[in-house]
């Protein structure tokens, strides 16, 4: 069954640029990875730094892959202390 992921990231103070560079840098990596059918990032037009990836994946297992790519902890290792706050809610399509 396919899955639909948001998630949900807010810049520390000062490190909206840092954190924008480091997420562009997930997008076509991740979009070549199997099993991701969408991989957008947005970013809110009044606060710069709150972004979220609406994604979707065939399904959570291969999610659970792209969460455990190196990419992913180059990722965190980059952004270490520029994130306030990170929520992932995992979803499925009702309609």
């Amino acid at each position: 069954m396919p899955l639909t992921i948001l998630a949900q990231i807010t810049a520390a103070d000062g490190k909206a640029d840092l954190l924008r560079h480091e997420l562009e840098k997930l997008v076509p990596i991740t979009r070549a990875e199997e099993g991701c059918l969408q991989y957008d990032l947005h970013t809110d037009n009044e606060n710069p730094g709150f972004f979220v990836f609406y994604e979707n994946w065939e399904t959570r297992e291969l999610w659970q892959t792209h969460m455990n790519a190196p990419h992913l902890a180059a990722y965190m290792a980059a952004t270490e202390g520029a994130v306030s706050s990170f929520t992932i809610n995992e979803m499925t399509r009702l309609a």
